[in-house]
């Protein structure tokens, strides 16, 4: 009897044993089909912590496959969440130049360029996680990423006691005499009040929406055929013309004396006391 139930036993162990080797190799099977571990996006993009408001804001400098496709996608993207665009600038930027003959009349301009933009977004705070996470798989690499999350509650609430400071100021003045004083304190009190409003509306927006600057590039280099005319040829062509050179030269001369000319009349004076002078010098050495 306590063979066979010692016999049951080791039969439930193997049992148990197979299992739970079954169980291991699944786990390790899943995690190796994985292959790669997701960067995902930082805690400071989605983080909530009770008794604390953030105002968020992102840096993103990445290469993409195409710089086009990809601003489209990320602004029908952020157009999907609510969020708008402040700036985009999408350019080409010239690595090289060179300009090469190919005939007499034509020329083949070779340009590299990589092409990038930059751009300036703002998003729903809530939404900040899931916009970084859908630029985050337009990426082929990822140069720098860079989260800000800027604890505003004191902020927050130091301009809500100023407002209160205000608001109980303005009661005041309400029952100062009417007078120039009264006028310059309400004046006074009121620009605080809207520089004030001004602030938490600033402040608000902020918190509402955070500002995510993007900086897209291609890793490849792009080329640019550009067929142009060959200014060489068309230089040496007009360059040189022996008739007509030598007809402005004659023409040139003639004026060049007639300048002379009228130059050596403006100074008559000077060349009649001249030819005196030189006249009554050579008449004395000969007597």
């Amino acid at each position: 009897m306590k063979t066979k139930i010692l016999s049951i036993s080791l039969v439930a162990l193997l049992l148990i044993g197979c299992k739970k080797g079954e169980y291991t190799e699944s786990a390790y099977a899943t995690a190796d089909s994985s292959g790669v571990v997701s960067d995902g996006v930082s805690m400071g993009a989605t983080q909530v912590v009770e008794g604390k408001q953030f105002v968020k804001t992102a840096e993103v400098d990445m290469e993409v496959k195409d710089v086009y496709d990809a601003t489209i996608s990320i602004e029908k993207q952020l157009q999907s969440l609510g969020g708008f665009v402040t700036k985009s600038r999408m350019e080409a930027q010239t690595l090289s130049e060179d300009t090469y003959n190919t005939s007499d009349q034509s020329a083949m301009l070779i340009r590299k360029f990589q092409n990038q933009n930059r751009m300036q977004v703002r998003v729903p705070t809530q939404k900040l996680g899931e916009f970084l996470d859908f630029i985050n798989d337009k990426k082929v690499f990822l140069n720098s990423r860079i989260i800000s999350a800027e604890d505003v509650s004191a902020g927050i609430r130091s301009a809500k006691m100023e407002s209160e400071r205000q608001a109980k100021t303005q009661s005041n003045i309400s029952q100062l005499k009417a007078g120039k004083d009264k006028v310059k304190l309400d004046d006074n009190n009121m620009s605080e009040a809207n520089l004030q409003k001004y602030s938490d509306e600033i402040l608000a927006d902020n918190l509402e929406f955070s500002t995510v600057d993007i900086f897209i590039k291609e890793p490849k280099t792009s080329v640019a055929k550009i067929p142009i005319i060959n200014n060489k040829n068309i230089d040496n062509e007009y360059k040189y013309n022996f008739l007509y050179d030598v007809k402005n030269a004659f023409v040139e001369g003639f004026y060049l004396i007639q300048q002379l000319f009228v130059f050596l009349i403006s100074i008559w004076p000077i060349v009649f006391i001249g030819g005196l002078v030189f006249y009554f010098l050579r008449r004395r050495k000969i007597l």
